[in-house]
């Protein structure tokens, strides 16, 4: 008997409460905006509903029984499909990752191949199982701070042994492309709106530049400068939607130079102008729950 009732259930009576530390449940009654993220890696479970999450021009669609997994902070823009949507998001931490690693001598793929940075699957049931049960944990909060980071443990173990193995083995490894690459993202997310040049990204990475060129699209699907434009114009839209009447000062905000080639490229990326764009989703909430 498949657990992903039981789940669905669970999922709609913790939906958008404060859980455990790395655990987040949200859930929402109708469709939603497309609206861009910046998602943290991440493993998430859907309950119920279909979510499409589209990283440049992939498009993933996932519904009740699959889950997405989220390796490095890439740009996203996702949006429910179907409604009522619920899902379970677990953080996924490197520490933990290298951990059960070492502890099993798991290291399969390291350095050994550059894997992409987002990955859809259906849950088999052995994962579904460790996840129902941390659900069911918070029907009894004596049970939590015994019995949770066991089940976290177990959890991230079935992504590791599972379909998905490389992606998330790769979190944990120091060494791995990965690594090397998340280097480079969050270099350039706290360095978006600087004059961007790729020889000093490659070399936060520790590669040589046209490796890291090769590894960059393998891991987030676009090239470095696509990946700053898109953190730019994220960056933009957020302002935008805050106060909607400035948008040449966001421009150069977020370092373009002509805010002519700014509309242009903003209008290619969110499908209208910035001004008529942000007017009609002022007061809408900045971020998609969870990202994915």
């Amino acid at each position: 008997m498949s657990l992903l009732p039981e789940l669905q259930r669970l999922l709609h009576r913790h939906a958008d409460q404060t859980l455990l530390p790395s655990v987040v449940v949200k859930a929402a009654k109708s469709v939603t905006e497309p609206m861009p993220d910046v998602s943290d890696p991440v493993f998430a479970l859907v309950g119920e509903g279909m979510k499409r999450t589209i990283l440049g021009d992939t498009v993933y669609d996932y519904g009740a029984g699959q889950y997405l997994v989220v390796s490095v902070e890439l740009p996203l823009t996702a949006h429910v499909l179907e409604a009522p949507y619920v899902v379970f998001g677990l953080r996924l931490k490197p520490a933990l990752i290298a951990g059960l690693l070492l502890e099993t001598a798991t290291t399969a793929g390291r350095r050994s191949a550059t894997t992409p940075g987002i990955a859809l699957s259906t849950a088999p049931e052995e994962l579904l199982d460790p996840v129902v049960r941390l659900m069911r944990l918070l029907d009894h909060p004596a049970d939590v701070p015994v019995l949770a980071a066991a089940i976290e443990r177990e959890i991230v173990w079935r992504l590791i042994t599972g379909e998905q193995g490389a992606v998330v083995r790769q979190i944990g490894l120091a060494d791995s492309r990965l690594a090397q690459i998340s280097r480079a993202v969050r270099w350039i997310r706290q360095n978006y709106a600087d004059l961007f040049r790729v020889e000093d990204a490659a070399r936060v990475a520790g590669m040589s530049v046209t490796s890291f060129h090769r590894h960059f699209r393998a891991v987030t699907t676009m090239t470095p400068i696509q990946y700053q434009k898109q953190i730019r114009l994220q960056e933009a839209r957020a302002r935008l939607i805050a106060e909607p009447h400035d948008v040449a000062g966001v421009a150069f905000a977020v370092g373009y130079e002509s805010p002519s080639q700014f509309s242009r490229e903003y209008r290619r990326m969110f499908g209208a102008p910035p001004g008529a764009d942000a007017a009609r989703l002022h007061g809408t909430p900045l971020t998609d729950p969870l990202g994915v």
